[in-house]
């Protein structure tokens, strides 16, 4: 009588296993997606701050030093396509600076992710996508060279201080 009753238990067990854990599964993934986006967005909004901070701090940087320095930051995205689609040459990075330090310097990254096939058809909802059905990404960071505060040339600012 013991043992029919544990079979019971066990069969029962299984029933309930293979039903649950199916929908299980989905949630984990449905959680995932909007985590590896995060995570993408967070290096992406990183790189930009500091290829932005590079740009005034460095004059002598390059247009071309400075994206190298962005695409450098940007490996800490793993090369997966629901991190980034593509690979490592698929960022499309602008850079704008003003002359000498003065104005405003800007960094825009942008991106593609690949929604995992449980969140292809909501791919509208996660934000614009391309013509492959891929998430576009994009951020912009802008700095001012100079303070809006400051007030004459920086021999003039050196003046007062001595």
């Amino acid at each position: 009588m013991m043992g029919a009753l544990a079979r019971e238990d066990r069969a029962q067990a299984t029933v309930e296993a293979a039903l649950l854990l199916p929908a299980f599964l989905t949630v984990l993934l449905l959680a995932l997606q909007p985590l590896c986006m995060l995570h993408t967005r967070s290096v992406m909004e990183a790189a930009a701050s500091e290829t932005a901070r590079l740009m005034i701090t460095a004059g002598d940087e390059t247009q071309d030093g400075c994206e190298a320095f962005a695409l450098r930051r940007l490996a800490a995205v793993p090369d997966l396509s629901i991190f980034h689609a593509g690979g490592s040459q698929a960022w499309d990075i602008e850079l704008s600076a003003s002359d000498a330090g003065e104005g405003r310097v800007s960094v825009a990254i942008s991106g593609a992710v690949t929604p995992l096939p449980v969140l292809g058809a909501f791919a509208g909802a996660l934000g614009e996508t391309n013509g492959w059905g891929d998430v576009e990404m994009r951020v912009e960071v802008s700095y001012a060279g100079r303070p809006e505060w400051l007030e004459g040339d920086y021999e003039a600012w050196i003046a007062r201080w001595d």
